[in-house]
């Protein structure tokens, strides 16, 4: 097992760059409450966060349960309409993914979105077949920061934290990264370096990575 390296894909931002589709659905869905949140307080409160943490921080009252679940599916079927028909993955990451698995790495999607994103834009990046791991908003208790996700992810792919890269693009998702003990490769999809805790390494894009690029990260840790 020590031999075996796993990389481990967050999906929003890191995969495809939907960030901006996901501020234009917040945007009609709070526009309907009453509420225009501004470009820096999106940037603040959504990137990389849990609809519940998103919709009770702006909605300034605890969302959770059934209502959750009603609010989500709002917000997140205006999400998909607007976005199916831009799905486009981020340049490099088709190539670098069908790399790794040639390779033999281990792969996972680990999303803070619901399955239901992450089946549209698997639907449409022809990458599902290479993961051993995907887990969504569903799978997990405790949401980014928390390392849970992370966790979970390592141990369907049966690797150890040490095992793992992850590419992450948010703060929380970096964070949750961190605290799963994980390397981590920061996407500048969204964020600055400067706004993001400090990784491992930083990514426009994945032209040009290969599976050297993890074994080379990996080996900090020996």
């Amino acid at each position: 097992m020590s031999k075996e390296i796993a990389v481990i894909f967050d999906m929003d931002g890191v995969i495809c760059h939907t960030n901006p589709y996901h501020s234009i659905a917040f945007r009609e869905f709070f526009s309907v409450r009453d509420l225009a949140p501004t470009d820096e307080e999106f940037a603040t409160h959504m990137f990389g966060k849990s609809n519940s943490y998103i919709m009770s921080h702006f909605l300034k009252r605890p969302i959770a349960g059934e209502e959750l679940l009603q609010l989500e599916e709002e917000k997140e079927g205006l999400f998909r309409k607007i976005y199916e028909p831009f799905v486009e993955p981020i340049a490099g990451i088709v190539e670098f993914i069908t790399s790794l698995k040639a390779n033999g790495a281990k792969l996972g999607v680990a999303t803070s979105a619901p399955r239901a994103n992450l089946d549209l834009i698997l639907s449409k990046v022809d990458i599902r077949g290479n993961f051993g791991s995907i887990l969504a908003s569903e799978n997990v208790k405790k949401h980014k920061p928390d390392p849970e996700v992370y966790l979970s992810s390592a141990a369907n792919l049966g690797v150890s934290a040490a095992q793992c890269v992850v590419f992450e693009d948010s703060f929380s998702g970096i964070s949750a990264a961190l605290n799963a003990g994980m390397r981590v490769v920061g996407v500048l999809s969204s964020h600055t370096k400067e706004e993001l805790p400090p990784c491992d390494w930083y990514i426009d894009d994945y032209t040009g990575l290969s599976i050297d690029t993890i074994k080379q990260l990996l080996a900090l840790n020996s």
